[in-house]
């Protein structure tokens, strides 16, 4: 499965291949899991806590094996750490999902960063920025954030 998730995501582009298919919903595995990532990133490393949070924040919204997810976070944590800019992860979540589904991705996005008791400034401010590259809503983000917040 990291063999074809890696392939998928450097070859695919999200308007290729139609709604619903395998390819897509890989693609959309791996963009999702690089945004939790660079969360659980965004204070300089990933506690057992975070990386927890990732895991089950994947599990909750994809159908996936445990070793699936291990699989997938280990990619995606590669990925996240020779990524560029967050642009390319975030059109193709923009493309891909209706705003509800966004939101709760958002969500979970903030579940991350509240993993280990509190969001701190450098997770906060990512997550601003990820609100914004998502065209999610300020009411819809802090609604999200609260959601997390209380677990």
């Amino acid at each position: 499965m990291l063999r074809i998730l890696t392939d998928l995501f450097d070859s695919l582009k999200a308007s290729q291949a139609p709604v619903g298919t395998p390819d897509r919903e890989h693609t959309l595995q791996l963009v999702t899991a690089v945004l939790l990532i660079e969360v659980a990133r965004a204070d300089g490393q990933i506690d057992d806590s975070e990386r927890d949070a990732v895991i089950e924040a994947l599990r909750s919204r994809f159908s996936l094996t445990g070793q699936e997810l291990d699989e997938l976070f280990e990619l995606a944590r590669h990925k996240s750490e020779h990524a560029h800019d967050l642009h390319s992860f975030t059109a193709l979540i923009n493309e891909q999902l209706d705003e509800p589904e966004r939101i709760h991705v958002f969500e979970l996005l903030w579940t991350v960063a509240y993993a280990n008791g509190k969001a701190d400034a450098h997770e906060a401010h990512l997550l601003r920025r990820l609100a914004d590259l998502l065209h999610i809503r300020h009411g819809d983000a802090i609604g999200a954030k609260l959601r997390a917040e209380r677990g």
